[in-house]
């Protein structure tokens, strides 16, 4: 391990690390992002497809870390400060005392999920919270990817990647384009697409046949997806109690994901 004290919080080393809220919400231009938390960077260390750039740590983590920091790849520097620099670079308090910056590198082509058996589709989730919830459960049910619409928040943003379990470092995706588009192409590459919606007109989750590859197609809470594209897809719906007639959008994909793992 590359281990390297840091005293002073305006050392250029630590420029990736600087003002991090504020960098995560006007999005980072340069191709970085930013892991946070124990559990993300041992999954960034050990299993993640991304290139680790370098990490910073308090004083107080570097002996709980050996472990975890064993696993970095050769030559990422690990700048180690007192908790008072590390909360004055990123701006706020880093109780967790564990950051690491990584490069996103080419992203992944659809044509490149053509062969997947299951997929979840987000159209227009701009939560993070529900973009990472909805990796963990596509990660849980075996999925063997995730299809972002360019209206759907990053599964890189920080937070994501926390309530994704770390699931959005290792289970690969392709974010942009339309909801339209990937439609066209699971289609073509002859794949079953489920539009989840509420609509009484639709099919029952529990009674949609499963055979071939399937996807599941997911809206934005509150107005769910539009209807053109509902209407070039199976429409199916999860039943509810009377007077109720939706859950939050990662648990309706939950559900829809598990009947297909329990079906294959």
């Amino acid at each position: 391990m590359d281990l390297i004290p840091v005293k002073d919080a305006d050392d250029p080393r630590l420029a990736p690390y600087v003002s991090i809220r504020e960098r995560d919400l006007t999005g980072r231009a340069d191709g970085r992002f930013i892991v946070e938390g124990k559990v993300t960077l041992a999954i960034l260390a050990e299993r993640s497809r991304f290139k680790v750039e370098s990490v910073f740590i308090g004083e107080s983590r570097v002996e709980p870390l050996q472990g975890v920091l064993s696993q970095l790849p050769k030559g990422a520097p690990v700048y180690v400060a007192p908790q008072p620099v590390m909360d004055a670079v990123a701006g706020f308090p880093i109780h967790r005392g564990v950051l690491a910056c990584a490069h996103k590198g080419a992203p992944l082509t659809l044509d490149q999920f053509a062969g997947c058996e299951t997929l979840l589709v987000l159209n227009d989730i701009s939560n993070h919270d529900n973009v990472g919830a909805a990796f963990r459960n596509a990660a849980a049910f075996g999925a063997g990817g995730v299809l972002l619409d360019e209206k759907s928040c990053d599964p890189l943003y920080r937070k994501s990647i926390r309530v994704s379990a770390g699931s959005a470092l290792w289970l690969p995706f392709h974010h942009g384009g339309t909801g339209e588009t990937h439609i066209r192409f699971l289609q073509a590459a002859g794949f079953d697409v489920w539009a989840m919606t509420p609509a009484a007109g639709a099919q029952a989750v529990a009674s949609v046949p499963v055979s071939g590859k399937t996807a599941i197609l997911l809206g934005a809470e509150g107005p769910g997806l539009p209807q053109s594209l509902i209407d070039q897809c199976r429409p199916v719906r999860i039943p509810m109690a009377t007077g109720f007639d939706s859950v939050n959008v990662a648990t309706a994909g939950a559900i829809a994901l598990s009947r297909l793992f329990a079906s294959r």
